[in-house]
């Protein structure tokens, strides 16, 4: 055990862990591109793009560059009240990527206030215009939107929020199936506060994934119940399923829609939930009680703005969307599992034997990957894959055969 890790024993919690299970962590001392640099000198492939976040790879110079130069000028400056540059250019940049009606950006600090945001301005827009009943939300089986209560709430129960099953609000959870989706609406009636999906890809689910039609048939469903349609985009967002937007592939829009993780390219925590206008017009009015109470510290940082605006220039300058589709396929091929699925840059596929998320199992085929020189993070029984833009044609094969190996080893 290194030092690092002696010391990290000690003192650190650590995230979805379970520390009488797990007792050592990598000590992770450097990145660069798609690599990770361990103190005992050792170089892995950062294959599911550190939670999904780094979207060029790490300590491109462009991001650190950006930061560097906004930290000099503006480090940090409530949003309440005031407003700078950076905010501004994003806000407005974003909207002009976003699809058709999203006009509007609330930012927050990560994926879960993200998705808290959206659950408040759809249930407080319904309150502002009288109509109270309004406060069920449907869900997809299997969703996981964060771990903040509304982001808990609207996420799938088992196994990551049962000890808060009791605290949290009823939603209506329903098969990913339009049907279902327009029946459940139908039944809820005037009680109904919008829809919320993760498009194409239900990430820590399993990387389930969806057909555009799918999402077609809910916004037909929401148009009809006259209720939002919440995108949560914080994984799906920035090219990882081969279009700028998930929702922009399967061609709708909808009115919340929740980014982060890609949004600084994986560099800093920030997030946004854009909005149509028309929730943000729910709002405005001579009646203080009527605004959106909701905010942090560092809303709208300044340098993770600037981070962000670089992000996306590179995103659209270098076609991250396509870089990613690309990459995505060349896995594909080279995997030997029967079972194989792909949006864009995800690709997975199931193992046989214990599905449970929990399962020690997975503790194992991490290992594994991990000597081959490769950092994966099953979900389970799903092995899958997410690797950052940066990621070279040799490292996508050293990542498919790494894949090919838990297969193998699998009983």
């Amino acid at each position: 055990m290194t030092d690092l890790a002696k010391r990290d024993a000690r003192v650190a919690w650590h995230p979805y862990t379970q520390h009488g299970l797990e007792s050592e962590f990598l000590p992770v001392v450097g990145a660069r591109g798609s690599r990770l640099e361990l103190a005992d000198g050792r170089s892995l492939i950062d294959a599911i793009s550190s939670w999904w976040t780094c979207l060029h790879g790490h300590g491109h110079p462009r991001l650190v560059e950006a930061l560097r130069s906004q930290a000099e000028r503006l480090d940090h400056v409530l949003f309440a009240g005031a407003t700078h540059e950076p905010a501004v250019r994003l806000a407005e940049r974003l909207v002009e990527l976003a699809p058709p009606g999203l006009a509007r950006v609330f930012y927050s600090d990560d994926g879960s206030t993200a998705v808290e945001v959206a659950l408040k301005i759809a249930l407080q827009s319904a309150r502002n215009r009288g109509e109270r009943e309004r406060r069920v939300f449907v869900a997809l089986e299997g969703a996981y939107h964060g771990d903040t209560f509304g982001a808990m709430a609207v996420g799938e129960r088992e196994p990551f929020f049962a000890a808060f099953d009791e605290l949290l609000f009823a939603v209506e959870h329903v098969p990913v199936d339009a049907a279902a989706v327009d029946a459940a609406l139908r039944r809820l009636g005037g009680r109904a506060a919008g829809v919320i999906v993760e498009p194409l890809v239900q990430g820590a689910a399993g990387m389930r994934m969806h057909s555009a039609e799918f999402l077609r048939g809910v916004r037909r469903a929401c148009d009809v119940a006259h209720v939002p349609l919440i995108a949560d985009e914080v994984f799906t967002g920035f090219g990882r399923t081969g279009s700028l937007f998930a929702c922009a592939k399967a061609g709708i829009a909808p009115d919340l829609m929740c980014v982060a993780k890609g949004l600084t390219g994986g560099m800093l925590p920030l997030a946004a939930t854009l909005a149509s206008e028309s929730l943000f017009g729910d709002f405005r009015s001579n009646q203080r009680s009527h605004a959106l109470f909701h905010g942090h510290s560092f809303t709208a940082n300044p340098i993770g703005c600037a981070v962000a605006l670089a992000s996306l220039e590179l995103v659209l300058e270098t076609d991250v969307p396509r870089r990613l589709e690309a990459l995505g396929a060349k896995i594909e091929r080279r995997l030997r599992a029967p079972n194989v699925r792909r949006t864009g840059g995800v690709v997975a596929f199931d193992l046989p034997g214990d599905p449970s998320y929990g399962s020690d199992r997975s503790l194992a085929l991490r290992r594994r990957a991990l000597e081959l020189g490769v950092l994966l993070r099953p979900l389970g029984n799903v092995v899958y894959a997410v690797p950052p833009a940066s990621t070279t044609d040799e490292d996508g094969e050293r990542i498919a055969d790494a894949m090919n190996a838990l297969l193998e080893s699998a009983p």
